[in-house]
């Protein structure tokens, strides 16, 4: 009989052992690579209708843009999809890259990308398509998009209209922030104040529109006059910020690595483990992030120790007109983006070797001769072999070298532009031949001159430790001292110098001459107003000295003895100050006050602020326990044209007269109130005396007594005039000032 199912003994399944079975070949044939899924594919769209005797060619064109050495199809990856009659494409295509990483990659770095002038093809990953376009989800039927009810947005400059034209002023102390209008001698006017407003530090935007608070989960903007939050951006453990010249990117960075969760809405998971991100102002959308480049190998200090080297910051910096944003790579090159894309100019970094810094023109340049589109920046590079150490001027988008200039035996070189790109100087610290002493050189490149000659100032004996150009003018300030600066309890004597063209006959700017040095000083700091003309030269972050000397560049009286008078400057010290513990020194935009700070972050000895005019005279002081940051709030560029500006400053001693008008009246309010304040206080006394008079009066009735003959001629008066009127005379007796 033939063996059936219920004849089978019961160790027998009717299969036999599985050792004894081959199942390679089906396993090869049937595997389904579930580990990998459907996360290497990506859609492209956008492509153009071709023929099948197009496709190869279309697919070679596609190929060499989706493919590169940072994601790379697999073969036979690529398949473009035909009509059921086969002579037209459908205009999409699947691409199958070698891992999920490299697909995520591709639809960052390509989607968007132009095949021809009616053709941008978008690439998204297959997974993406089916979370958000799967059935349900997308509506057959077209529904008109719902508006949004308007609501007017408050005006984001809206201090400027202020009729007395006052500078506002951010106040960190405590936990709490403030913001203040300046009212001179008098105490600020508080426009707002908030508890816990930020967990770091504050900081105004460059031109003043925003308000930026540092919290551990992001910054916030703030602005408007209900001081509303404006955008967020979560960079978790944000450390530092720095915005472009107008206020339409901005770079965030951590020390700490980006941890992204799966669910983040605004970042992805590109963006984890990076520290730098470039984010767009308007959107509060990420644009690219980055993360730090290994610090270089620090040079061995004096004790033999390794230099203790800081992060670069900004490690990221704009070019003037924020078409671009540079990063440098020490020792390799200059990598610049190009925005909003933030794609590498050229896909590729410009190549420097040995770069050791840069910086770009603060302000769109105009050499002579040039009227194609540029923007330009300043490098340097060490002696590197037999090779001279070497400072160039290249410009952008061209990458042209515009000017070089060989230097030897330098030690060190410092860029300084100056704000309207005229000037570049470039601080050389040069060793002598033993190494053993150093001394310091200006080469000044005049940019918009023919050729972009360069001056050299080499007059100068000793180490310059300090440099500032006048804004929007042709002077610059040096702090020089004539021993190595090290930390010491003790800083070395130092010596101020000023410097300035001589005039020339014509439009041309002549050579820069020394005006004077001031020496045996303790000064480390200088500080212009923003308008020019005037500086202080101060002693910041000092243990033992808080000098603060007031400078007049331009003083219309006569001129010192021993001044040349060829000179386009008149100096003058106006006056001295000091400020003990003094740690920041603040100018408000308009160049009419300056305020120095003493903050609780250095030290906790006197902290507060005291508020000065531009000639060094005291307004206020004001001694704030836990007194952090005092920033004056920034203003943009005027609107009036040049020749506007000239008429105003023309006619600027009667618009005087209007101004001290409105002093007075001002003034008068003040004393008016005064007097307010002294009436209401007489009326209430006066009330109260009564009221007791009174009491008195009944008291004495109810116990049968007479009114006294002071009250009696005073009934009477009443009786006969209906009124009594008290005269209260105040004489002053005595007047002494006491000084504390």
């Amino acid at each position: 009989m033939a063996p059936g199912y219920d004849n089978l003994r019961e160790d027998d399944d009717g299969y036999d052992s599985a050792d004894d079975l081959e199942f390679d070949d089906l396993r090869e044939q049937h595997n389904v690579r579930l580990e990998e899924g459907l996360d290497g594919f990506v859609v492209v769209d956008g492509l153009p209708l071709v023929a099948p005797d197009a496709k190869a060619k279309l697919q070679k064109f596609l190929t060499g843009k989706l493919s590169t050495p940072a994601f790379k199809i697999k073969e036979d990856g690529f398949f473009m999809p035909f009509n059921k009659a086969g002579d037209k494409s459908e205009g999409f295509a699947f691409v199958e890259y070698q891992t999920p990483q490299q697909a995520i990659a591709a639809c960052k770095a390509v989607h968007g990308t132009p095949i021809d002038r009616r053709h941008t093809f978008g690439v998204n990953k297959i997974t993406d398509i089916d979370r958000y376009g799967r059935e349900g989800k997308i509506n057959e039927e077209y529904e008109p998009p719902k508006l949004d009810e308007f609501h007017e947005k408050e005006h984001l400059r809206w201090w400027l209209g202020d009729s007395n034209s006052r500078d506002q002023f951010v106040l960190y102390r405590g936990d709490g922030v403030g913001v203040y209008w300046n009212k001179k001698r008098d105490n600020p006017e508080q426009i707002i104040d908030r508890q816990h407003w930020t967990e770091k530090f504050v900081q105004w935007s460059p031109l003043g529109t925003y308000l930026a608070t540092i919290h551990i989960r992001g910054m916030q903007l703030w602005g408007g006059q209900s001081w509303s939050r404006q955008t967020r951006f979560p960079h978790p453990y944000v450390d530092l910020v720095d915005f472009s010249p107008n206020e339409n990117y901005l770079c965030t960075w951590s020390f700490r690595p980006i941890e992204v969760a799966e669910d983040d809405p605004i970042l992805s998971q590109d963006d984890d483990g990076k520290n730098y991100i470039i984010w767009d102002l308007s959107t509060g959308r990420p644009l690219r992030s980055f993360a730090m480049y290994d610090l270089a190998t620090a040079p061995e200090g004096p004790d033999g120790q390794p230099v203790k080297k800081q992060v670069p910051w900004p490690a990221f910096k704009w070019s003037a007109d924020d078409k671009y944003v540079a990063r440098m790579k020490e020792g390799e090159g200059i990598h610049v983006y190009e925005l909003p894309s933030m794609k590498a100019m050229d896909k590729k970094m410009v190549s420097i070797e040995g770069v050791m810094d840069f910086e770009w023109a603060p302000a769109t340049p105009q050499r002579d001769g040039v009227k194609a589109y540029e923007q330009l920046f300043c490098f340097w590079t060490p002696e590197i072999g037999s090779n001279p150490a070497k400072v160039g001027l290249m410009s952008i988008p061209s990458k042209e070298i515009v000017r070089t200039r060989n230097l030897f035996n330098v030690t060190d070189a410092k860029l300084h532009w100056q704000s309207q790109a005229a000037y570049v100087c470039v601080k050389v610290d040069r060793h002598s031949k033993s190494k053993k002493s150093l001394a310091t050189n200006l080469e000044i490149f005049r940019v918009r001159e023919k050729g972009v000659p360069v001056e050299v100032v080499d007059s100068i004996k000793d180490t310059v430790i300090n440099f500032a150009w006048e804004p929007k003018g042709d002077r610059f300030v040096l702090i020089t001292t004539a021993e190595v600066v090290m930390t010491t309890a003790v800083p070395p004597k130092t010596s101020v110098s000023f410097f300035c063209p001589e005039k020339i006959k014509g439009a041309g700017v002549g050579n820069f001459k020394h005006i004077r040095t001031v020496e045996k000083k303790n000064n480390n700091a200088i500080f212009w107003s923003p308008k020019g003309r005037f500086v202080v030269v101060a002693t910041v972050m000092s243990q033992q000295s808080y000098d603060l000397d007031f400078w007049d560049m331009d003083y219309e009286g006569d001129r010192q003895e021993g001044d040349n008078k060829d000179l386009t400057a008149n100096l003058v010290l106006m006056n001295t100050a000091d400020h003990y513990g003094v740690t920041d020194v603040e100018w408000d935009p308009t160049g009419r006050y300056v305020t120095t700070g003493a903050s609780v972050w250095k030290h906790t000895m006197e902290n507060g602020y005291q508020l000065f005019d531009f000639k060094g005279e005291m307004l206020r002081e004001e001694h704030i326990d836990k007194f952090k940051q005092l920033l004056w709030r920034p203003r943009p560029a005027t609107q009036l044209s040049k020749d506007e500006q000239k008429k105003i400053r023309k006619n600027l001693r009667d618009y005087s007269k209007d101004f001290e008008e409105q002093d007075r009246i001002e003034e008068d309010k003040e004393k008016g109130a005064i007097v307010d304040e002294r009436r209401r206080l007489l009326s209430e006394w006066m009330a109260y005396l009564q009221r007791e008079r009174e009491e008195v009066r009944e008291e004495r009735r109810e116990l049968g007594l007479d009114v006294d003959e002071e009250d009696k001629a005073r009934a009477e008066e009443v009786e006969k005039d209906g009124k009594v009127v008290e005269e209260i005379i105040e004489e002053v007796l005595d007047e002494v000032e006491e000084i504390v």
